[in-house]
């Protein structure tokens, strides 16, 4: 079956860092673009980054360029998103997916910044 489970969210402050993790089963990973998205309460689910399936050619949501860095090791069929210098702004639940063909969401990881 395919399956997405997202980890590595929690609490953190303002400035600090969290790396967040997508594990992929049940479908053929490495030939499909990968997203992160995130959600917050009484927002619309976003966009953060995307990663090519081949040449890892990335893209961000303005909002978090030069903060967040996505990647991914085909082989672990895993996906990352390194996010640095969090702010408020950032809490969230994070979600990740295909591109552009949606798999079944997972839970997603919760991420909260505050002091």
């Amino acid at each position: 079956q395919e399956r997405l489970v997202e980890s590595g969210g929690g609490l953190v402050q303002p400035g600090g860092s969290l790396r967040l993790s997508c594990a992929a089963s049940g479908f053929p990973f490495s030939i499909y673009d990968m997203s992160w998205y995130r959600q917050a309460p009484g927002k619309e689910r976003e966009l953060v980054a995307t990663i090519s399936r081949f040449s890892g050619n990335t893209n961000y949501a303005d909002s978090v360029t030069g903060r967040f860095t996505i990647s991914r090791d085909n082989a672990k069929n895993t996906m990352y998103l390194q996010m640095n210098s969090l702010e408020p702004e950032e809490t969230a639940r994070y979600y990740c997916n295909k591109r552009r063909t949606f798999v079944s969401w997972g839970q997603g990881t919760q991420v909260t910044v505050s002091s």
